[in-house]
């Protein structure tokens, strides 16, 4: 069985989930508004840079979360995925992720996103199975810290290699899907890399290795 990988924001879905989560609590009154959202950005450029300390980032938007519980914080993500995520997901990257189950592919979203917006996101692809950022609960309520490796840059890898049991060399046979550069150490690990909507930094890549790209 043959692994198709596939980020999810700005690839799966047409955005950030993290930041448009941002935003959402924002509405929800949780954080400070606009003082929130302006810091939030500002560490989302880095991102875009490569430069970001996801350390950071999540210590930030997390800060919301703490001392509310798992059940509460699940019912206003339902709520934020209906209105804000579903009209946002790519209608190509559905058919993509159909034309991988059809195949018999062992279907996987790896995201540097935190997993309490991911894996109910990923179910509205059908995806089950998700690596994402691990957030630390304590009496049924969340602390704001993460547990775990972070699934960001080098992180994907080793979270990957954790779930394969620590063998790679499946990779030669996979697919992984994304749109930025900031995926580029796991893109290389894969035998068949895909670049969708691509940051300059792995369009440039991507054209000079003979990648795919996608404009979903």
């Amino acid at each position: 069985m043959r692994l198709a990988l596939f980020d999810l924001d700005e690839t799966l879905i047409n955005g950030d989930c993290a930041s448009l989560w941002s935003r959402y609590m924002c509405e929800l009154g949780w954080t400070e508004g606009r003082a929130f959202v302006r810091r939030e950005q500002t560490l989302m450029r880095q991102y875009a840079q490569g430069t970001l300390s996801m350390d950071e980032y999540m210590s930030f938007t997390l800060q919301p979360l703490i001392g509310r519980s798992t059940d509460e914080v699940r019912h206003h993500v339902n709520r934020f995925i209906e209105s804000v995520i579903v009209p946002a997901i790519r209608e190509e990257a559905s058919r993509c992720v159909d034309a991988h189950r059809a195949r018999g592919d062992r279907v996987i979203v790896i995201s540097a996103s935190g997993e309490h917006l991911v894996a109910p996101i990923a179910q509205h692809f059908g995806i089950s199975e998700t690596l994402s950022i691990k957030l630390e609960v304590l009496d049924d309520s969340y602390t704001g810290e993460t547990t775990g490796i972070l699934t960001y840059r080098e992180g994907k890898v080793a979270r990957l290699s954790s779930l394969l049991g620590g063998d790679l060399s499946v990779l030669a046979e996979a697919s992984f899907y994304s749109d930025s550069s900031n995926d580029l150490p796991l893109l290389i690990q894969v035998g068949y890399p895909h670049a969708v909507n691509p940051d300059s930094v792995l369009l440039r890549h991507a054209q000079g290795a003979g990648w795919p790209i996608h404009r979903w």
